[in-house]
């Protein structure tokens, strides 16, 4: 029996008509398209501002794999063994090194560490009385709410790390993930590298291997310009007498990692202390941090560079400000790196866009003499 064309069973399927969610405007639906792309950028971002603090933390990491990365790559200029025993032998001397400077802590710096901020205040008094005896109309209840709004203006910063322990808490996790990191960091270039289209693996492994390749000089220049300003300064302050000399070498050495402010906190530090020892200390204390910085600046730093990244001083301590606004100390300590990858970023396109507009410029030659050879 053959089928009638009012069975539903037996009926061809209709064709069925466009979406009613559909654009029929092709520049309305290329509109629309722009809007999502736009949509989708803001979502990013604030998605980045919220877990702003973790990714700082992970750029932490790499930072401190990079250092431990580029420790193992020096050591094995020197020691031909695998690169795990290297590594172990880095961490064990970075362990090493930080349980000796607590033995040493524990006794002379300690004892040190007690008297400076009372020395501290006596001198910053004192200049204060000098100041005003020199005509300058100086309220002391002022600076004090001034002190006051700027320890708890830093409190305020540094409770967004979850207070001391947090803070503990953030260099742990930042010393776990870089151990990882650094002993097998291609496996998470390639993770990372998957997640991209196909077409644009082979450019990001360019682009993580120049980051990493700069990110490793420039931390061998910070550690190498921590340790000579630390042991230049220890050496003439010693030298002199001046108090507290192996404490200001130690906060010299460590504030050096931070360019620019770290500079200018410990010299107000050493001079305070240079000054309550007498008038003819603290000029010499001014006279070894002028020396001290100017070697750094001019010798050491110059050298560092020419192997490093050479950025702008001004740009620097923007973006140290920047991020130490943003998030306290852990962003004071990381604008600089931060601020090479970027560069290493900015550099990395700027190449590959010259080097794509010279194949276009290229092919736009050779058609045109294609058409006029055959002309």
């Amino acid at each position: 029996m053959s089928a009638t064309p009012s069975d539903p069973d037996t009926q061809m399927p209709r064709t069925l008509g466009p979406s009613p969610t559909r654009i029929a405007s092709p520049e309305l639906r290329h509109e629309a398209q722009r809007a999502m792309v736009w949509i989708a950028l803001v979502s990013l971002t604030i998605l980045a501002v919220y877990i702003s603090q973790s990714l700082l933390v992970i750029f932490g990491a790499l930072v401190f794999a990079a250092m431990i990365d580029g420790g193992a790559r020096l050591l094995g200029r020197v020691v031909p063994i695998g690169r795990v025993w290297r590594i172990a032998i880095v961490l064990l001397g970075a362990v090493a090194f930080l349980v000796w400077l607590a033995m040493f802590a524990g006794s002379q710096i300690s004892r040190e560490a007690a008297q400076l901020p009372a020395i501290i205040e006596a001198q910053s008094l004192n200049l204060i009385a000098w100041l005003d005896q020199q005509g300058f109309q100086i309220d002391i209840s002022s600076i004090q709410g001034l002190i006051g709004q700027a320890v708890s203006g830093f409190g305020t910063v540094t409770r967004a790390l979850g207070g001391i322990l947090g803070g503990l808490t953030t260099l742990v996790l930042i010393a776990i993930i870089g151990v990882y990191v650094a002993l097998e960091p291609r496996l998470y270039e390639r993770g990372v590298a998957w997640m991209l289209a196909t077409k644009k693996r082979a450019d990001f492994h360019i682009l993580v291997s120049r980051m990493a390749y700069t990110m490793r000089r420039l931390m061998f220049g910070r550690l190498v310009g921590m340790v000579f300003e630390g042991i230049l300064t220890y050496i003439m302050l010693a030298a002199y007498g001046v108090p507290m000399a192996a404490l200001l070498s130690i906060i010299t050495g460590l504030l050096a990692f931070i360019p620019n402010i770290g500079a200018f906190i410990s010299g107000i530090l050493m001079v305070l202390v240079g000054f309550s020892g007498g008038y003819e200390m603290g000029l010499y204390t001014i006279l070894v941090y002028f020396v001290v910085q100017t070697f750094d600046g001019y010798v050491v730093i110059p050298l560092i560079a020419k192997k490093t990244v050479d950025l702008a001083p001004a740009l620097v301590l923007a973006m140290q400000l920047i991020m130490g606004i943003l998030f306290g100390v852990l962003g004071l300590f990381l604008a600089d790196p931060l601020l090479a990858m970027i560069k290493v970023a900015l550099e990395h396109r700027a190449e590959k866009n010259t080097a794509e507009q010279g194949e276009a410029t290229g092919d736009a030659a050779g058609g045109e003499l294609a058409e006029s050879s055959d002309a």
